[in-house]
């Protein structure tokens, strides 16, 4: 059934919505989105949501889901949609298979008098090498990898179920929105709500319309006496600060441990990767980071970088 039709963009006449598809991430945001739409607070209702398992999420997460689809919570259906497993991606991994890299951390060391190129310009602006040195002492540096995970494992599956649900698979794509995706994104988190990149879909951010905070779910959510979600994010994601890794290693045991065995797997042995690889940003091994502070020794907030906007909510 279409819905009542949007406007489009300048020179677009009305387009007609076939699907409004809640992205559910099963975090604080989106389980507070989808309540409020169930409680007809946030209009018009969604069709459905989709929750895309990577595998690799914690077990409260998984307990969580599975009261948000039982009878009588939301209105709508839930579809569960998957890519596969992260958590056997990685180890794979760190036996030299293919992997969709996560934003994990390296450590490289190059020793004293180690034979480095010297890198100028040519004519044509292009970096050559036109010598080399021998550096005079141990250097240290720690990078970041791409991060192709929240691609392959939460945009991709939801995009493939969302053009199914939408009567889109195997056709050509609309130049106009037909599909509405919500995505779960607070005020405090604004900087991660980009528009869709896709001429069929436009994206919707009603928590932000609604002008609530991560602070102000919660308070929905006691509110209305639901029960307070954990935070949606992979056991081992990179992103995780000092706070979330010590929760784990006090809290939640066996994720703890899991964590730190994916950790000590991927060590070496991924391919095109330089140097020793880390879940955790201090670059040492996740059971011995330095986890008693509660900020991260003044390191940047790495989670705006989470620029699609479908993790943690």
């Amino acid at each position: 059934m279409l819905h009542a039709p949007i406007v489009g963009g300048e020179g677009h006449g009305p387009s007609p919505i076939r699907l409004r598809a809640l992205s559910l991430g099963a975090g604080v945001q989106s389980t507070t989105m989808a309540l409020m739409a169930a409680h007809g607070e946030i209009g018009p209702m969604p069709d459905c949501a989709v929750f895309a398992d990577t595998g690799w999420e914690p077990k409260s997460v998984y307990d969580h889901l599975a009261w948000l689809i039982s009878a009588n919570v939301l209105p709508f259906p839930v579809h569960i949609v998957s890519a596969g497993s992260i958590r056997d991606q990685l180890l794979s991994a760190g036996h030299g298979q293919r992997w969709a890299s996560i934003p994990a951390f390296t450590r490289t060391v190059t020793p004293a008098g180690a034979e480095m190129p010297i890198l100028d310009e040519d004519d044509d602006g292009e970096i050559i090498a036109i010598g080399t040195r021998r550096t005079a002492k141990e250097t240290v540096s720690v990078g970041m990898i791409r991060r192709q995970c929240t691609t392959e494992f939460k945009i991709v599956p939801i995009r493939r179920k969302v053009r199914e649900l939408a009567g889109l698979t195997r056709k050509r794509s609309p130049d106009h929105p037909v599909v509405e995706q919500w995505i779960g994104i607070s005020t405090d988190e604004i900087i991660r709500a980009k528009p869709s990149f896709e001429a069929w879909q436009v994206n919707r951010f009603p928590l932000i319309e609604m002008r609530m905070s991560r602070a102000d779910c919660l308070a929905w959510l006691k509110r209305h006496n639901y029960p307070l979600p954990p935070k949606s994010a992979c056991i081992g994601c990179p992103f995780h600060d000092n706070a979330r890794w010590r929760h784990m290693r006090d809290n939640d045991r066996d994720a703890w441990v899991d964590a730190v065995d994916v950790d000590r797997t991927i060590r070496t042995g991924i391919r095109g990767i330089r140097g020793e690889v880390f879940l955790h940003r201090s670059a040492v091994p996740l059971d011995e980071a330095d986890l008693s502070t509660p900020a991260d020794h003044g390191q940047l907030d790495l989670w705006a970088n989470e620029c699609e906007g479908m993790c943690g909510v």
